[in-house]
């Protein structure tokens, strides 16, 4: 069974880093630390079998799209020559990823 890199872009990052402060706020770091943590672990499982999720090719090639939780959209590519999962953003609560992704420059 191969096993594929995880790599987070400065986005998805910046984008967690925001959740857990909001939710940090509102709720405690607590719950902050679990629910973020719980959104980094279920992106680390697709270092096996990595192509879940729903193709978009429409709004950028190879870019697919996952849930999380009901309130979550994972969005991610997956570069099966150097068995990597780059994972382009982190989307919360209804956010637009679409637009965002599809003006974002691919090496995000």
């Amino acid at each position: 069974m191969q096993h594929y890199a995880i790599v987070f872009s400065p986005r998805a990052e910046h984008q967690l880093a925001n959740l857990y402060t909001f939710i940090a706020e509102r709720s405690g770091e607590n719950l902050a630390e679990k629910y973020v943590g719980e959104i980094v672990a279920d992106c680390r499982s697709l270092t096996i079998f990595p192509e879940r999720g729903a193709r978009r090719d429409d709004i950028r090639p190879g870019l697919r799209v996952k849930g999380y939780a009901r309130r979550v959209t994972i969005a991610f590519s997956i570069d099966n020559a150097n068995k990597r999962v780059a994972v382009h953003g982190v989307f919360y609560g209804g956010q637009d990823f679409e637009t965002v992704l599809r003006g974002a420059p691919i090496d995000d």
